[in-house]
């Protein structure tokens, strides 16, 4: 039965009645369609176009299809195209002829429109805790490891030491922006197109504002025609996704290397492991690359639907239809990725000795040596040329960090210096010491005192106010 066939006198060929339908896709959103439809019941009574009786009993007929939506009785007539006609359908066969006044003052595309809404809304509340779980996750690992240097990188190459406390604070505070985003959208999305019919509005005098309020939004829709062909939502959502899925995959991206036995950093939990079929000694993070695969998959849904939305005139267009699938599909992929990582931090093990032997590498404390000598008088450039001249002599030695560079190698590097400030320093016996004191771990950290620094204090303070703030 075609609910919209009233103007044709013969059958749909196969072909379009099978491009046509989406129950397979859209029946995720029987739970939203039920609301809104309870709602806009609620409407027609309050505009006297249903009597209480009439009221009542669609009521009753909408509460048992949520009961059996729930427990999975439900079974879904793919000749019926979709989810919404397919519950209709379903509603009028248990209260008989009042069914029909269902879709009193309804068009399909208003009711679309508000069943993703509403999907969207509850969608996003729920990736809103998964999100906050992560983060918990990350402060737990950075609480558990409160005083362990990373080898902090630029260019894949050794930088400065940090402590991996701020690096792992790092993630929380993109996440905590994914957060923002999401929220953003939601804000923007939260206003009901019930009322705004197929493009011009409804034909009887509902109040709007009173169904939106019934259904939780912040009040109705301004325009008809926008109401029923806005996807915007759906792009703000699936580019808030898309950036939240680039950021576990560069989180994801890490652990993949720092696992690998050349680092030794850390390693992911037996149970988000894999082996292989034919190397028995392979222990893989496979959750970690799949989770960088989903954000490639994340990126595509958005410029699908960009794609998409481009060349529609105003208003409703069927190619709307396939803004659903990306959508549902985008936000239950980062579900899955963010449910992947989380699992993955929660049982990290790392190894604090193996990252700091990284960190102390590569002469990652010259950044701090060089700032010494700008304390003590010498001009930056000057201090940042000196102290690379003693790093390429030290490796022409064979030398590996400047902690072992001797009285005799920093006395010559000040007394040939056009600063008369570093010659003067030349003359000072105990400038060696001094500068081989800088150049440890622990004094490259502590002068990156300032607020978003690495040093142990400002770590602390962050670690506090990160587990404040998420409870």
């Amino acid at each position: 039965m075609r609910l919209w066939g009233g103007r044709f006198a013969g059958p749909s060929d196969p072909r379009a009645d099978e491009i046509g339908r989406s129950i397979d896709v859209d029946r995720v959103l029987a739970l939203d369609d039920l609301e809104g439809s309870a709602a806009h019941v609620r409407g027609l009574f309050s505009a006297r176009l249903l009597t209480a009786e009439e009221r009542d009993a669609l009521l009753g007929g909408l509460a048992s299809l949520r009961d059996d939506v729930v427990a999975g009785r439900i079974d879904w007539d793919p000749s019926l195209e979709d989810v919404h006609l397919n519950l209709e359908a379903a509603l009028s066969e248990r209260v008989g002829a009042v069914g029909a006044k269902l879709h009193t003052g309804r068009s399909r595309n208003d009711q679309v429109a508000t069943d993703l809404r509403l999907f969207a809304r509850r969608t996003a509340a729920d990736l809103d805790a998964r999100l906050l779980g992560l983060e918990r996750a990350l402060v737990g690992l950075a609480s558990r490891h409160a005083g362990a240097v990373l080898p902090g990188t630029t260019h894949l190459q050794p930088a400065q030491p940090v402590l991996l406390a701020h690096h792992v604070l790092a993630y929380v505070e993109m996440l905590e922006r994914d957060r923002g985003r999401f929220a953003d959208a939601v804000a923007r999305l939260n206003v009901s197109p019930l009322g705004s019919g197929a493009v011009a509005g409804a034909g009887f005098r509902f109040d709007r504002a009173a169904v939106a309020h019934d259904l939780a939004f912040d009040g109705p829709t301004a325009n008809s025609i926008d109401a029923t062909s806005d996807r915007d939502f759906v792009v703000e959502l699936l580019a808030a996704a898309a950036l939240c899925g680039a950021h576990l995959s560069r989180l994801g991206e890490e652990i993949a290397w720092w696992s690998n036995p050349a680092f030794g950093f850390v390693r992911v939990p037996e149970g988000f492991a894999t082996g292989s079929s034919m190397m028995p000694n392979k222990r893989n993070p496979d959750p970690a690359e799949l989770v960088r695969g989903k954000a490639a998959r994340l990126t595509g849904l958005l410029t699908g639907v960009l794609g998409l939305l481009k060349g529609l005139p105003l208003a409703y267009q069927r190619d709307l239809q396939e803004s659903v699938e990306p959508l549902l599909d985008g936000l239950a992929t980062l579900r899955l990725s963010l449910d992947a990582m989380t699992g993955m931090v929660e049982g990290l093990e790392v190894s604090e000795e193996r990252m700091r032997a990284a960190a102390s590498s590569g002469f990652s404390t010259a950044t701090a040596v060089s700032d010494l000598l700008v304390e003590r008088g010498v001009a930056f450039r000057e201090a940042h040329r000196i102290v690379g001249a003693v790093v390429r002599g030290l490796e022409d030695d064979g030398v590996g960090a400047l902690t072992e560079a001797g009285d005799t190698v920093w006395r010559e590097a000040l007394t040939t210096s056009a600063d008369t400030c570093a010659r003067g320093l030349a003359a000072d016996p105990g400038i060696g010491q001094a500068l081989r004191e800088g150049a440890t771990v622990e004094a490259s950290l502590a002068r990156a005192d300032v607020v978003g620094g690495t040093a142990p204090g400002r770590v602390v303070a962050a670690l506090d106010e990160a587990r404040a703030r998420l409870g």
